[in-house]
């Protein structure tokens, strides 16, 4: 494809300097789009166990009505402005609109694991590019000077939504039914249609000659890298067949992908936007941080009802107070501190912030109450604002307008990426760190250890006991899991801390300490 060159200092868009009035439905229906695309990634996850239990499925089977979404998805999101060209950004938004309320439906009809599969399929297909566009229509309906607003807009719906959606997901399959995780989303895309259909700016599609070498070659990349990452805890990682083939066509393709792209006028991806050091650092931070963060939501979860034994609807309110303090952040940030300060100084601020909230999960004692877990989930939340808006003004601070539905495409991949590498990897360290906790602790527990006869003598029993020696089996496995639950917080602290530093090589926006003013 043609595409104008960019780099630090392209100019801005024609236009800009006299940027008409701000579209207010056109910036609450794209937020919506937002909202509906990431909520549904989250919400599902609380009625996997309903859904499994419907379809009598297997855990390793429902895994796929998550797998199929995200698989599905994270191929076609780098395609977004490729497909903006091709049909036109405007019937591109309302085609996956009305897509992806169709198939939310069909899952909630589904009488099968297979439909349902199926379905998701779709479900992530058109999902995938309302992201990208949502972001990239804000920044088209924002002057220059006010953008940090139009991410922080975007952010209540990227951030926000994410870290409500299982308590969205516990409220609605506990008081109705597990269908209505997906049913939720037709009134919320019927709302969004009706308030984009008669603004958005109509827009002709364009003859684009398609790389379709380069196109296949990145979807066997992105799609095998994808399913290694949902299904390798599944199938137990390089031990299986599948997981090992799934990486070698993954690094074989990326590998081609990149050889013959470089350079390439009309590659399906143009690899030139990571050109700028802006976008290319930004995407890198953003991944790491999406590591730790969806990382730690993960854990989350399976820290307070796994160990702590937390019911699922209280597990989930612990996600309330993080959602409300990200909310008050994202708005915050884009409203008054983004003009006022250095956005990088803001970013590393919030990956600190993130970073100290991973370690207060992480010195916790085993008995907590709601409050000494939902606090570091209000300090993460306002992290949160302060890495999001400031890193994604500074990432497309340079980037034309013209390739701005393609460069939200893959910014949004590497965000995406880097939460799914977040999940399977803590996952991952989880289980391996618990089982070298227990061969580690086990070696000191014998019948003859003082500190076990010392904890089962005010019970009347021994090791020598059979209800002895299963109490102190119990006691072994909650304290490896708790030790590796620690272990794994720690490193998710590190994480965010260690790519700090990237920040101080991106320039500052092109205007004064905040946005780029647009005159």
């Amino acid at each position: 494809m043609n595409r104008e060159a960019a780099g630090p200092a392209a100019a801005p868009a024609a236009g800009e300097a006299h940027h008409p009035p701000v579209n207010l439905m056109i910036v609450v229906a794209v937020v919506l789009c937002a909202v509906l695309e990431v909520l549904d990634s989250t919400i599902v996850n609380v009625a996997l166990p309903h859904i499994e239990s419907s379809f009598g499925a297997t855990n390793d089977q429902i895994t796929w009505v998550l797998t199929s979404y995200i698989v599905s998805a994270v191929v076609v999101m780098p395609l977004t402005g490729l497909m903006a060209q091709l049909i036109g950004r405007k019937r591109l938004i309302l085609m996956s609109i009305i897509g992806f309320a169709v198939f939310s439906a069909l899952c909630g009809l589904a009488q099968s694991l297979d439909m349902m599969v199926l379905f998701r399929l779709g479900q992530g297909m058109f999902g995938a590019f309302l992201i990208p566009l949502s972001q990239s229509i804000l920044f088209d309906a924002f002057p220059r000077e006010k953008r940090g607003q139009a991410m922080a807009m975007f952010g209540l719906g990227v951030i926000v939504a994410p870290v409500l959606g299982p308590t969205i997901g516990a409220y609605l399959t506990d008081t109705f039914s597990w269908r209505m995780v997906f049913y939720v989303n037709i009134p919320i895309a019927a709302l969004a249609l009706i308030m984009m259909t008669g603004e958005l700016p109509d827009d002709q599609p364009k003859r684009v000659k398609i790389d379709w070498t380069g196109l296949v070659l990145l979807m066997l990349a992105i799609g095998a890298l994808q399913f290694m990452l949902d299904q390798g805890q599944t199938l137990d990682w390089f031990s299986s067949r599948i997981i090992q083939s799934a990486a070698f066509v993954s690094g074989m393709s990326f590998l081609a992908f990149l050889t013959r792209g470089i350079g390439k006028a009309d590659n399906i991806i143009d690899l030139g936007l990571f050109a700028d050091r802006n976008y290319m650092l930004a995407s890198l931070v953003i991944a790491c941080f999406a590591v730790a963060m969806f990382g730690g939501i993960a854990l989350l979860p399976l820290f307070v009802q796994g160990l702590l034994g937390y019911p699922v609807m209280l597990a989930g309110h612990l996600f309330i107070p993080r959602g409300l303090a990200a909310g008050f952040s994202m708005v915050f940030t884009g409203a008054v501190l983004v003009s006022r300060f250095d956005a990088r100084l803001l970013a590393g601020v919030g990956l600190a912030l993130t970073a100290w909230s991973n370690w207060m999960i992480a010195v916790l004692p085993v008995e907590v109450t709601f409050w000494d877990l939902a606090w570091p989930g209000v300090v993460a939340g306002f992290g949160m604002g302060l890495i999001f808006v400031p890193l994604s003004t500074l990432a497309f601070d340079s980037i034309p307008r013209a390739r701005q539905d393609e460069a939200s495409g893959l910014y949004a991949v590497t965000r995406q990426l880097g939460s799914s590498i977040g999940i399977a990897a803590v996952a991952a360290a989880l289980s391996r760190s618990i089982a070298v906790n227990h061969s580690h602790l086990v070696e000191h527990v014998t019948p003859y250890a003082e500190a076990a006869r010392a904890f089962l003598v005010p019970l009347g029993l021994s090791p020598e006991n059979p209800r002895g020696a299963a109490l102190i089996a119990q006691q072994v496995q909650m304290q490896a899991a708790h030790l590796a639950y620690v272990q794994v917080f720690a490193v998710l602290t590190a994480i965010p801390l260690a790519v700090i530093p990237l920040l101080l090589f991106m320039h500052k926006p092109t205007h004064g300490r905040g946005m780029p003013a647009g005159h």
